[in-house]
């Protein structure tokens, strides 16, 4: 008897790096479940992709309930073996102004801390059941805006993803009794098709001198929901070519 398909339940799927995470998983063989305020695009090219896909957003509170719901209808029964938050906002003001404590507004504060920080927490909580009977993992996309002022992460964003960092500690703490494994990854500056300008221009600060990539981000993620990672928790990785340094 074979054994059962693994399962991913990813937000933030549809571009970037969670795109290139679905991408890792299922040339791994894992059923991906994938989550978005939007509907299944037609630019992620994987199998079952509009059957796996449950539309949700993560800065309504009720949506992320109905959405738990929803998630655990889909899995019908069976073991979650992993759990990648990678879902994040970072508003911008006109013509792409970086928002710090002075101006942004109360709803933008509102909406990122609920996407970037309560809906991972929920999602865990909704699907514990799943991850125990599965001894499964999750993985907290936190980032390198949370551990210093960044040029271009507004204040939001970059103290949400320092909450995350301690909060994956807490549930590393907290769900790691029941076999599941919590740990973050924090990247830095990588290639994707939603660079802010400017962005480039920080490659001199990197000792590795260029910009990372989608995929090198994804093999980390996968790295830590796969037997090798079997005793790593609470542990929050850099992937910025030592720009952290």
């Amino acid at each position: 008897m074979s054994d059962p398909q693994n399962t991913l339940i990813l937000t933030g799927a549809s571009r970037g790096i969670g795109h290139a995470t679905a991408k890792r998983f299922q040339s791994a063989g894992w059923r991906c479940i994938t989550v978005s305020r939007m509907g299944f695009s037609e630019d992620c090219p994987w199998a079952g992709g509009p059957e796996n896909h449950v539309q949700i957003d993560l800065s309504e509170v009720e949506a992320i309930e109905a959405g738990v719901v929803e998630l655990r209808r889909r899995l019908a029964g069976d073991r979650l073996n992993a759990l990648v938050n990678n879902a994040g906002v970072s508003p911008k003001g006109p013509e792409g102004v970086r928002l710090g404590t002075i101006n942004t507004d109360w709803d933008s504060w509102r909406k990122v801390f609920n996407v970037n920080f309560f809906a991972p927490m929920f999602l865990a909580r909704g699907l514990f059941a799943e991850l125990k009977e599965a001894r499964g993992a999750i993985v907290n996309v936190t980032s390198i805006a949370g551990s210093r002022v960044h040029p271009f992460a507004g204040s939001a964003y970059a103290t949400s993803k320092a909450a995350l960092a301690a909060l994956t500690r807490e549930m590393a703490a907290d769900f790691g009794p029941h076999g599941i494994r919590v740990n973050a990854i924090a990247p830095g500056e990588i290639e994707t098709s939603i660079l802010s300008p400017g962005t480039r221009d920080l490659i001199e600060t990197i000792p590795l001198r260029r910009l990372g990539r989608p995929e090198e981000v994804a093999a980390v993620i996968y790295f830590l929901c796969s037997q090798p990672a079997a005793y790593v928790s609470g542990a929050e990785i850099q992937i910025n070519g030592g720009q952290h340094v």
